[in-house]
């Protein structure tokens, strides 16, 4: 297969439905799940993408693959499977609370190994995170992919983004994952959350002592971000834009971020912060997870002061 028709950026995790409760007895759904997100913020910025994971056969996945084709994704990194669909049903969306069902459901039967022939040889840069690494046997499936991409050179990025299902048992994971990572975005309700404690500061220099290496995108919703690579640190404050919807935004972020550095490698973090920070506001600028284009990203990156 020729390596030209392969994507340069894969994102490996978890696709879901988002059940919303919208009344007393009234719910929506909506297509979602953090890695996928990233997949098509890549694939709305221009970069040929996949989304490699695993969806149900039945109406919920039909939903999926639908969005995964129509976000430009290679649909040959899609798995399907006839298994139940992951759910996340979020029963109060302020503050948002939410559990998830998923027992024995399709993404778990995700098979690296059915992946297009000579993928890892022609792509740039694969990102892993959300609640796929703290469901086995999936997790377990990812951790080792991750491992086999490092010692074959790729690049990686993780971002854990928080949920409740991520206690003790997540530990191992995620401190294996920081190390293997050329890239951790991380916020600061990550950081408590994971954590499980209020010394903010305290964790995320924890995080770093695992890995002196990484470059690390640290969001702080509106006070802005932080961007650190070894002993600099640039500072990020976001545009000033009518927020519709902060749904996606923590994903454009390090999509953004991650843009920028597959495309733009003579820039210095303070660019490539000002790019990330400007894709996350981006996509505050419509309802649902919305990736921002590289048009709308370039002109808030004009409002977004870096020092």
């Amino acid at each position: 297969m020729n390596a030209v028709h392969l994507p340069r950026f894969v994102s490996a995790g978890e696709a879901l439905t988002d059940m919303l409760r919208t009344g007393a007895h009234a719910w929506s759904s909506q297509v979602g799940g953090s890695t996928w997100n990233v997949a098509r913020v890549m694939a709305r910025l221009g970069l040929p993408s996949a989304f490699a994971g695993a969806v149900s056969l039945d109406v919920f996945g039909d939903a999926l693959a639908a969005a995964t084709d129509s976000a430009g994704l290679d649909m040959r990194f899609l798995q399907r499977h006839p298994k139940s669909p992951l759910l996340a049903i979020v029963h109060e969306l302020h503050p948002p609370s939410y559990y998830f069902i998923g027992d024995d459901s399709a993404d778990l039967h995700f098979d690296a190994a059915l992946l297009p022939a000579g993928w890892m040889q022609a792509v740039q840069w694969v990102h892993f995170g959300g609640i796929s690494l703290a469901r086995e046997p999936l997790a377990g499936k990812l951790v080792a992919l991750a491992r086999t991409l490092k010692a074959a050179g790729v690049n990686i990025s993780y971002d854990p983004n928080f949920r409740t299902l991520m206690d003790e048992r997540y530990d191992a994971t995620l401190r294996c994952m920081v190390e293997l990572a050329d890239v951790v975005k991380v916020s600061d309700e990550d950081l408590a959350g994971l954590f499980r404690h209020d010394d903010i500061d305290g964790a995320f220099a924890t995080l770093r002592s695992w890995n002196r290496h990484a470059t690390y995108l640290y969001t702080r919703g509106a006070q802005g971000a932080a961007l650190v690579q070894g002993e600099q640190t640039w500072q990020a404050a976001p545009p000033v834009i009518e927020v519709v919807d902060s749904v996606g935004a923590g994903d454009a972020s390090i999509g953004g971020l991650l843009y920028s550095l597959m495309c733009r490698p003579d820039a210095d973090g303070g660019q490539h912060l000002r790019f990330a920070v400007a894709a996350g506001a981006g996509a505050c600028l419509a309802a649902g997870a919305a990736p921002p284009s590289v048009e709308l990203v370039e002109s808030l990156a004009q409002h977004t002061v870096v020092r």
